[in-house]
């Protein structure tokens, strides 16, 4: 009986402390890459200034990353993804600005002659969430449960 109030006052002095230490939960858009190849991901997006694009975030097989802290403040978010491992791409319609190196590029007109690439990057709709993971699978896997 001893041990028995010894583990209760231990859970009932230990459990509460443990709630003082946890962090609070983040909103923020992740890129999940349930694919086997290191992938590049490049992001396209509007903020209160206009459009931006940014790059580049190096997602290993099976790992995350956060590519924006905070608080989601736009519904559509555009990625633009490559395969390093076995080559291709993940593109879609919307057309923006990349480059070959780390970047933000404010505005998504003239790509070319403002001496960057161009690339399509396909619209991920989060639903106005406030925190959305994108999960980018291979075209010949079937979709994750």
């Amino acid at each position: 009986m001893r041990a028995v109030r010894a583990c209760q006052r231990f859970v009932a002095t230990t459990v509460p402390a443990l709630f003082l230490f946890a962090s609070p939960a983040h909103a923020d858009l992740r890129m999940c890459n349930l694919t086997t190849s290191k992938v590049g991901i490049a992001l396209g997006y509007r903020d209160p200034q206009g459009w931006v694009t940014e790059g580049w975030w190096e997602v290993a097989p099976k790992g995350c990353e956060t590519l924006l802290k905070g608080a989601l403040a736009a519904r559509f978010y555009y990625v633009y993804a490559v395969d390093y491992t076995r080559g291709g791409e993940w593109a879609g319609r919307s057309l923006m600005c990349t480059k070959d190196r780390e970047f933000t590029i404010r505005g998504v007109e003239d790509c070319l002659a403002r001496g960057f690439d161009r690339n399509g990057f396909y619209e991920v709709d989060t639903g106005e969430q406030k925190s959305w993971t994108i999960q980018l699978t291979d075209p010949n896997q079937p979709p994750a449960p």
